[in-house]
């Protein structure tokens, strides 16, 4: 059976949100979509399984971590990171950037060379050019693939600013020699540029002119306000390829995906759903929930009663804060199942409502209230 060739198709506009399907060899996926995060081959506290019922159509793995460990010969050995982790869905491998300038110990970036950092678990010293992170992830057979970055830090410096976008776009060029011609996978590029719109605007074009299957959107997320990030989507709105995905990444809240949604943006990551669920932060169809507080001792309703998924909805809100408060690993399952499973309700009525011509409705009911 011949494989299929990574395509996009923008099936119906709302104002600027889109509707529309990713084609890839592993099966389609409806945009707009959340994926989780599985940074080590694994999303924390959950089966594969149950993820796929959540109604997740691909999800998200993380080439720094999985160079350090296990090492991208085991897994390659095995054929790939689809078999390792035993997961059927297409998987998209962000290139490390953003890890190597927040998690390493100790890094130093070279133009030429790449990044030199010092391993966050044991100071071991790696070098991450950006053809050895397209070699990588080709190694885990990842279907999307991402160019090499670098991930500054948040700052208000232009100077600072636009070196890292202009390293950034030589990045991305020789991280595009080096993936080649591949039609059944898909290479995307990172627009940066901070908070300054004229530093976007010409990374974009950078990115146009080398020519990409998707654009994503980074260096948000890295603690500027929602409205600063708001205002950098409405400068890249009407300027990104209409055929191509658009991919916000590291994002982010329920309010921070419908308002990018709102602007055109196709695809999200975020570990926040994780995180939160593993941490006692319940995301309610009503807003968020801290399962720790003692208000709920005693509330014997469920997180959400219309959630039949998985019984979720036999738990109540006193036996979940039981199990946070006793340290029970349970809850922490429990809630993540919970929050990656209301991400993708909330993704699917995204959809819907695109779908439908009421995503307007949609988004002024729940802006405020997610």
């Amino acid at each position: 059976m011949s494989l299929k060739k990574f395509s996009f198709n923008v099936i119906k506009k709302n104002g600027f949100a889109r509707l529309g399907q990713i084609q890839t060899q592993r099966g389609n996926i409806d945009t707009p979509v959340f994926m989780p995060v599985g940074t080590q081959a694994t999303i924390k506290g959950t089966f594969i399984n149950d993820i796929v019922n959540t109604g997740a159509q691909i999800i998200l793995s993380n080439t720094y971590h999985l160079m350090i460990r296990p090492g991208v010969d085991r897994i390659k050995s095995l054929g790939g990171l689809h078999k390792f982790m035993n997961c059927h869905l297409p998987i998209l491998t962000d290139s490390g950037g953003f890890q190597v300038m927040s998690l390493s110990k100790l890094n130093k970036i070279d133009r030429e060379v790449g990044a030199i950092f010092n391993s966050h678990i044991d100071g071991k010293k790696f070098i991450l050019s950006p053809e050895e992170s397209i070699k990588i992830q080709l190694g885990l057979n990842s279907d999307i693939v991402m160019v090499m970055d670098e991930c500054p830090k948040k700052t208000n410096n232009y100077d600072l600013i636009k070196k890292s976008m202009d390293l950034s776009m030589y990045w991305a060029d020789r991280s595009k020699k080096q993936f080649g011609l591949n039609p059944h996978k898909a290479l995307f590029g990172i627009v940066q540029g901070g908070l300054f719109d004229d530093l976007r605007e010409k990374s974009l074009n950078s990115l146009k002119e080398i020519g990409f299957d998707g654009y994503a959107i980074g260096g948000l997320a890295v603690g500027e306000k929602q409205i600063e990030m708001f205002k950098v989507l409405d400068g890249l709105k009407k300027l990104m390829p209409e055929t191509k995905p658009r991919y916000l990444m590291g994002v982010g809240t329920p309010s921070d995906i419908l308002g990018a949604v709102n602007r055109g943006v196709d695809m999200f990551d975020c570990v926040l759903p994780t995180r939160s669920g593993r941490t006692g932060l319940a995301f309610t169809w009503k807003g968020k929930i801290n399962i720790r507080n003692s208000e709920f001792k005693n509330d014997n309703s469920p997180l959400d009663e219309n959630v039949t998924k998985f019984d979720l909805n036999k738990y109540s809100k006193n036996y979940l804060n039981h199990l946070f408060n006793t340290n029970e690993m349970l809850g922490s399952m429990l809630l993540t199942l919970n929050n990656i499973n209301f991400y993708q309700e909330l993704m699917s009525e995204i959809r819907k409502h695109i779908k439908n011509g009421t995503f307007q409705d949609f988004y002024n009911k729940y802006i405020q209230i997610l």
